[in-house]
């Protein structure tokens, strides 16, 4: 059996080489936020339990280690809903197999292309555009963070590829790229011919489906399996997950390097979105399942509403999310971030707007005016926080 080797290391060569140390050695990485505050980093290195960690000075065996299976390659951090961290655990079958599909997807050749890595490393995004270069043998620049003018910089001197999120991609200059992989929050409406709207999550290894079609290998099915309706995606392919790894089982004893059943069927994995997946096999994701917003018994989807509103002269930002209602159940609440010299919008007419695009029902009851929306590293709105 492998171990488990955190790297807390700066984005850069620095951080590849000993990637591909530790896949030599037989080991597993964990990469590191190296933005975390002490306190969070200690709980994840407790929670996850590698071997040791590399960081800019030195090598750190830690106690209590716990092996990983023989083809494991990483795990990758994420709090998942809960807020405690847990590892998405990848083989390097299902490594490669995410790098030959989006590569596939991309037409990438590593002859004539280049990518650029700005993104952060502890976050799949950042990641596999790593994994998908040393898997393929792409060249790739790594920044050590992310820098608009520097990615900018990047495309005249020959890169090509890029992967970014939806809060950069508006800072930054893409025409000189062949093709901009978009994922995290939900891309704007509009998007430049280069730009390729994604979606996937640290359990599919990176984005599995372009412009809403699945890319080679990967299969989608809605919950119930019939086309047009809506309900929770699922997702199907060898570039899924392995399993989860947790500080404990569900006993409460410690975990062991076969890590946690994620619940998978007959090879389907449950996202968490709901979503709709017309006869075509175009895939439109609608939100997370817990974010439904369920109001005098009509369900409304966050997101719909979000696109709507935000094509109001008046509105920068905006978050739809609930709240306790005594008539309705939940009513739907819109958090606005006014746009510069703009005039506060009036809440009837954004209902208005949404009762004559979606539904009614669907109409915000309440407006809340917010400096700006919490959001995590990848630029998605933290509803939880919103009050």
């Amino acid at each position: 059996m492998g171990e488990l080797i955190a790297l807390d290391l700066p984005a850069g060569p620095g951080f590849v080489e000993a990637l591909r140390r530790a896949w030599d050695g037989g080991d597993a990485v964990l990469p590191i936020d190296t933005r975390l505050p002490k306190v969070a980093t200690d709980r994840l290195l407790d929670v996850l339990r590698p071997a040791r960690v590399i960081s800019p000075d030195g090598i750190h065996a830690l106690a209590g280690s716990v092996p990983t299976e023989p083809d494991d390659a990483l795990v990758v951090a994420t709090s998942g809903t809960t807020g405690e961290p847990k590892g998405v655990v990848h083989t390097h079958a299902s490594v490669a197999a995410s790098a030959l599909s989006t590569s596939a997807g991309l037409d990438v050749d590593p002859a004539r292309d280049r990518w650029v890595a700005c993104l952060p490393l502890a976050h799949i995004g950042g990641l596999s555009v790593i994994t998908r270069s040393l898997v393929t043998g792409t060249p790739c620049t790594v920044l050590e963070r992310f820098d608009p003018r520097a990615v900018e910089d990047e495309a005249r001197r020959g890169a090509t590829l890029v992967s970014l999120v939806a809060t950069v991609l508006e800072r930054t200059d893409v025409s000189g790229f062949r093709a901009v992989l978009l994922g995290g929050a939900a891309p704007p409406s509009v998007l430049p011919s280069n730009v390729v709207a994604t979606y996937g999550m640290t359990e599919t290894g990176s984005g599995c489906v372009y412009h809403g079609r699945a890319l080679d290998g990967v299969e989608l099915r809605i919950g119930d399996g019939t086309l047009g309706s809506e309900g929770e995606v699922l997702v199907r392919g060898p570039m899924l997950l392995r399993a989860y790894r947790y500080g404990t089982d569900g006993d409460g004893d410690g975990i062991d390097g076969a890590g946690i059943d994620p619940r998978i069927e007959n090879g389907w994995f449950p996202t968490g979105d709901g979503g709709r997946l017309d006869e075509d096999g175009t895939l439109t994701i609608f939100g997370r399942m817990a974010e439904v917003i369920v109001t005098g018994a009509e369900k409304v989807w966050p997101g719909p509403v979000e696109e709507v509103l935000a094509t109001h002269s008046s509105i920068a930002e905006v978050a739809v999310w609930k709240r306790a209602d005594p008539v309705w159940g939940e009513r739907v609440v819109a958090y606005v971030v006014v746009a510069p010299g703009a005039s506060l919008p009036e809440l009837g007419d954004l209902r208005e707007l949404v009762a004559d695009r979606i539904a009614r029902w669907a109409a915000p009851r309440q407006l809340v005016v917010v400096d700006a929306l919490p959001k995590t590293a990848s630029g998605k709105v933290r509803r939880a926080d919103l009050v």
